[in-house]
């Protein structure tokens, strides 16, 4: 099976400082990637590195696009990688407010990356945002109020209704529900993970929460000072991690 994403040697500097440094993996289709580590490790370098937000210095982000097959993303012109951040690819911010139009309806967020991407019927547009309101738990009588309405829990979901309408395959998520109360982010991580399932997504989830990782990831890669430390399937690695920094991490959850 091809990979959907091949990762090279990817690095980036920040001046004398390494943000993230010779990172190699291979994302297949379906599958979700964990990366952890402490602020400062590397993890949300690397993410926005992939997701072509940052410029790395080094190093090559290839993606199995479904016209011309495997192409390195930073090499591709501005017009085309914005065109596949509109279809293929998504992001999730960890502020929902980054990831939305705070100045229109609710609708109109979901219905305007439909239109990005070419859907013009009116009818049609507002059915599927409704129809993506009702899959994300947002009452159909909401369709029209504005973002700043919602609680931060609903705004967390209006963004990711926006992000999945038009079918990616690769998803980026930054601490998806950082910044909520624990029962909120309960609700958020089990809609995310029947919609992962649903989809057939890949996705890529930069987290400080590991029982955030131990129920979306398939593998967990791990950071510390821009390196990747260890890296394995997500249970293998949290139940037997084997870098001492890893271990510390397991530790540091298990005493709280």
């Amino acid at each position: 099976m091809t990979p959907l994403l091949q990762v090279r040697d990817l690095t980036k500097r920040y001046g004398a400082r390494l943000g993230c440094g010779d990172v190699s993996f291979d994302l297949y289709p379906g599958e979700v990637m964990g990366i952890v580590g402490e602020s400062g490790s590397g993890k949300s370098t690397l993410l926005n590195c992939l997701a072509g937000h940052l410029a790395p210095d080094e190093g090559q982000v290839i993606f199995d696009t479904r016209g011309d097959g495997p192409v390195d993303t930073l090499t591709m012109s501005e017009p085309a990688r914005r065109m596949l951040g509109r279809t293929d690819w998504a992001f999730v911010h960890q502020n929902a407010r980054d990831g939305l139009r705070m100045g229109v309806s609710a609708g109109a967020n979901v219905g305007e990356r439909l239109m990005a991407v070419g859907a013009r019927h009116y009818g049609d547009i507002r059915a599927q945002a409704v129809d993506w309101l009702g899959r994300v738990e947002i009452a159909e009588d909401r369709v029209d109020d504005r973002p700043r309405a919602f609680s931060g829990g609903m705004q967390q979901r209006l963004q990711i209704a926006r992000n999945l309408v038009t079918g990616p395959r690769l998803v980026f998520m930054d601490e998806p529900t950082g910044g909520l109360d624990v029962s909120v982010q309960a609700r958020l991580l089990d809609l995310l993970r029947g919609l992962v399932r649903e989809m057939g997504l890949s996705a890529i989830i930069v987290t400080h929460d590991l029982a955030v990782v131990r129920l979306l990831a398939d593998r967990l890669m791990v950071m510390k000072s821009g390196a990747v430390v260890e890296t394995g399937l997500t249970d293998q690695v949290l139940d037997d991690p084997q870098h001492g920094y890893t271990q510390l991490l397991v530790s540091s959850v298990l005493q709280v």
